[in-house]
């Protein structure tokens, strides 16, 4: 239940995202070492379409913008439980206002918690008795569902939720139950109320469909209640429960459901556990993984469980449109076709272990598998390799997910190896997998070997975790903290190696030495894995906490640290340092005698070292048979292709790459082609306005693009003729989009709105404060625009409101800003919670400029509910626009 169980102080624990030496094996046959664990993929044992519902989520999308629509499709977001419309549980999630972009986003179904329209956990629900309280819900829900039927179309993609958690609620036994009794001993009363509720719903919306009965666990009594619904026609459309427990827990609840549904005779019915996992598994790609074989062996839908803050998508999204090593595994797994197949894991249905899922696509000629949980090494063995989908080689394409924390931005997967392995005269084929680590997950795409290019090597040639609890500590104020989450407390966050470091804080003198060695001289990428909660004391003072490093006790850096909701809330602050090979001390410190203190407090994980050398800063690769494809299949027999192969692209077919931009800006995105045909680009749905790519031989179009940060949708649709798509690559650049930088203070302020130079951090020391309330207190500014057509208007901002909350998630809210280009009408825009007023990101939106000065005017003003007459009674909905610190404005894309 995402309100059961209130998790106090520091949580965490596991593994480092290390080094792994990954080696294909260069003969055929089975696993080499008869010691290691064996995970077997047996690609003759068909268990099913691939069903994809593991990818759900509660209460994770905030509103259209909180995730992006490009995070929300590119995690392929099968299903969405969330608050009633106009619900006062927490800011945001309304039930109505997300439906839209969900559903354009590519999502099936909202499951719309009609309890959540009262305050509280228990549910206060007002009335002098069962009867009264019951009138007065079944008032609210004609009123919800009223409000469903105006929405056209998009009504057919709702699923009614009457009741949550009834046998703790409503229907249990404390103060705001129907009568102090639980249904699970006297269930009459309850079988009456589902009875009329379910009946007022479909009396109201023919054609309804219906969930419940949404337990906390899959009770023996739900038996007796399907008897009771069957007897009065009020049978559930879907089965709902709650998981909180461990994927062999789903496995053994689904088994138990369907034989329940076989001895009262009905369904079966789809099953929606539309709550799942703790603390220590969100956010940690090999944890999620064992509950994603689980749910996806059941061929159920499932949501991830909602313990901390919405539109984040369970821990899964960082910013607006940056996603983690959770958001990765599940663009992975959606991007799973054809049918799954039947894997063995060393240890079945054992959480903390290695397991896995996987699929065979015959059309596509491809199998892709997906595994982790375990530390160190295993063989992951492929049996039934069909010669007639693959040949007598496959090319093995491994990658690996790693873990980087609730609020870290994660770049694409790590490409491990990339080699063509012969297949055994068994059918078989073994890949030893050396150095696992058990926060990560790891994919393995087979593909047709024998034809394609030359095979990439790994995108890392060396990187290796320092523990900060194995570092050296001189001063004052330390803490060895931990251990963190674990198997035996599952309410606590994951950490690396179980425990972090304390000390570096205000008025501390505290110094954290790191003792690494290097392979070689070079540049080296150092990611510190820090924390601040954001409402403690001293870090609300200035936010962002500051810290001290330095090399060899030279080069001094001031980094600020990432702020989280919670403690034990981990992201990461990256710099790049230039070492030597041999030994280094690298050092974080509370003083510097350079550049001053720090103020806040922080604990610290871990640092992760790699070597940024020609592997790292060439451009990242995405192999066109890899990508989504629509009306279009992969081509392996192209011996000029990179990679496997090419996929063949007709008119109106296409190819979606989800392309990652360490920060907005421009990027160069370069499609090699075989020619034959020609393609049009758009970017997270808009067409470009640059010519086609392609044309009658192999070359390469080069375009430059805006792409913002994190996560963006790139698709390549054909236009003429059938082009042979053989990969992008796309690298950082510069020069060609030029950006235009507007400060906002030398905007115009109008009203209330005013600058202020509150905020040390914003650029400049000043910032525009005061926007909304009224369309009175406005920011203006003007912008130029070298040619017309589609920009990027890139918004830095910072937003640190938060509602009181009646129970332990953190309610922050999402401000919006009314944007007016050139007196149009206005466009709302969301901006998530930066964790602190003086903690500034960036958010970019795309506009349409005409050429010359354009005026853009943000105003904003309180929302109100879904009749447009009423207002939120517990300001969760803020009348405010974010502060604005600066506008730049740059083109969308040129050739």
């Amino acid at each position: 239940m995402r309100r059961r169980r209130r998790t106090t102080g520091a949580g965490a624990a596991a593994v480092a995202a290390a080094v792994l030496a990954t080696a294909l094996a260069t003969t055929p046959g089975t696993a080499g070492a008869a010691e290691a664990e064996r995970l077997v993929v047996d690609l003759g044992t068909d268990t099913g379409a691939f069903h994809g519902g593991a990818s759900g989520s509660l209460y994770g999308i905030y509103g259209d913008g909180v995730p992006s629509r490009t995070l929300l499709e590119g995690m392929h977001v099968r299903t969405v439980s969330t608050k009633a419309q106009d619900g006062p549980q927490h800011p945001g999630a309304d039930a109505l206002e997300i439906l839209p972009p969900f559903v354009d986003s590519g999502g099936r179904d909202v499951y719309i918690y009609m309890t959540d329209i009262y305050r509280g956990f228990p549910y206060q629900w007002p009335g002098a008795d069962g009867p009264a309280r019951l009138a007065d819900f079944k008032e609210k829900i004609e009123k919800q569902v009223r409000q469903v039927l105006t929405m056209g179309e998009y009504k057919d993609h709702v699923v009614y939720v009457p009741f949550n958690e009834p046998e703790g609620n409503m229907f249990g036994t404390g103060e705001w139950s129907y009568n102090k009794v639980s249904w699970l001993d006297d269930p009459r009363h309850y079988f009456a109320a589902w009875k009329e509720v379910h009946r007022l719903i479909r009396s109201l919306h023919p054609g309804a469909r219906i969930a419940g009965p949404n337990t906390s666990v899959l009770y023996g009594q739900v038996e007796g209640f399907l008897r009771y619904a069957k007897a009065n026609d009020v049978v559930p459309d879907v089965m709902t429960w709650h998981e909180l427990s461990s994927p062999a827990a789903v496995r053994t609840s689904v088994a138990r459901y369907r034989r329940m549904e076989k001895d009262v005779g009905v369904g079966p019915l789809p099953v929606n556990v539309n709550e799942y996992g703790h603390n220590y598994h969100l956010s940690v790609p090999g944890q999620v993984i064992q509950w994603v074989s689980a749910i996806e062996e059941a061929k159920i839908d499932a949501d991830l469980a909602y313990w901390n803050i919405d539109g984040n998508l369970n821990d899964s999204a960082v910013e607006a449109n940056k996603g983690n090593g959770q958001w990765w595994l599940f663009n992975a797994y959606g991007q799973m076709t054809g049918h799954t197949v039947e894997v063995t894991a060393p240890h079945p249905n054992q959480q903390y272990t290695l397991q896995g899922v996987a699929t065979l696509d015959k059309d596509k000629r491809q199998a892709r598998t997906l595994f982790g949980g375990k530390s160190g090494d295993a063989d992951i063995v492929f049996e039934n390799v069909d010669p007639e989908v693959f040949g007598t080689t496959v090319r093995a394409t491994v990658q690996e997910i790693p873990w980087t924390g609730q609020v870290g931005d994660s770049a694409q997967p790590l490409r491990l190896a990339d080699q063509e392995v012969r297949v055994g005269a068994d059918g078989t084929v073994s890949l030893p997998m050396a150095g696992m680590n058990e926060m990560s997950a790891y994919q393995i795409i087979l593909s047709p070997g024998g034809s394609g290019g030359a095979p990439a090597g790994p995108s890392v040639s060396w990187r290796k975790t320092y523990e900060a609890e194995n570092a050296t500590y001189t001063g004052r104020g330390y803490s060895k903290n931990g251990p963190e989450g674990s198997p035996q407390d599952v309410g606590r966050f994951a950490t690396s190696g179980a425990y972090d470091v304390g000390g570096l804080r205000t008025g501390s003198d505290g110094v954290l030495a790191f003792d690494v060695e290097v392979p070689r001289d070079g540049s080296y990428d150092l990611s510190v894995f820090a924390n601040s909660y954001n409402l403690y004391d001293l870090v609300k003072e200035q936010g962002p906490t500051n810290v001290f490093l330095r090399v060899d006790g030279r080069e001094p850096r001031e980094l600020r640290l990432p702020l989280g909701y919670k403690w034990v809330v981990w992201g990461h602050t990256d710099t790049t340092v230039r070492l030597t090979a041999g030994k280094h001390r690298i050092t974080l410190a509370a003083q510097d005698p350079d550049l001053g203190v720090t103020r806040g407090d922080a604990i610290i994980d871990k640092v992760d070292l790699a070597l940024r050398d020609e592997k790292v800063t060439a451009p990242a690769i995405y192999e066109a048979e890899y990508a989504t494809l629509s009306g279009a299949r992969p081509d392996y027999t192209r011996p000029a292709a990179s990679g496997a192969g090419t996929v063949k692209l007709a008119r109106g077919a296409s190819a979606t790459f989800w392309v990652y931009a360490p920060a907005d800006g421009e990027s160069t995105v370069s499609v090699d082609h075989l020619g034959g045909g020609r393609a049009s680009l758009s970017l997270n749905g808009d067409r470009l306005d640059v010519p086609e790519a392609g044309g009658g031989r192999k070359g390469t179009h080069d375009v430059r693009l805006f792409l913002s940060g994190g996560i963006n949708k790139l698709t390549v649709t054909g236009t003429s003729g059938t082009l042979l798509l053989d990969r992008l690559r796309v690298a950082p650049s510069g020069g060609t989009l030029v950006t235009r930088v507007y400060q906002a203070e030398d905007g115009t302020v109008s009203g209330a709105a005013e600058v202020t130079d509150a905020y040390l951090f914003a650029s400049g020391g000043k910032a525009v404060t005061g926007v909304g309330k009224g369309k009175a207190n406005a920011l203006t500014i003007d912008v130029v625009a070298e040619r017309p057509g589609r920009h990027a208007l890139t918004i830095r901002y910072s937003n640190a409101e938060q509602a009181p909350a009646t129970h332990y998630n953190p309610d922050p809210i999402a401000r919006h800003a009314d944007l007016s280009v050139n007196g149009g009408p206005a466009r709302r825009v969301l901006f998530p919670t930066t964790f602190h007023f003086n903690n500034f990101w960036d958010l970019t939106v795309p506009v349409t400029l005409k050429k010359g000065t354009n005026r853009l005017v943000f105003t904003a003003q309180e929302l109100p509910d879904f009749d447009g007459d009423t207002y939120n009674r517990y300001g969760q909905r803020s009348p405010y626009a974010p502060v604005i610190d600066r506008i730049a404005v740059t083109p969308l894309a040129q050739e």
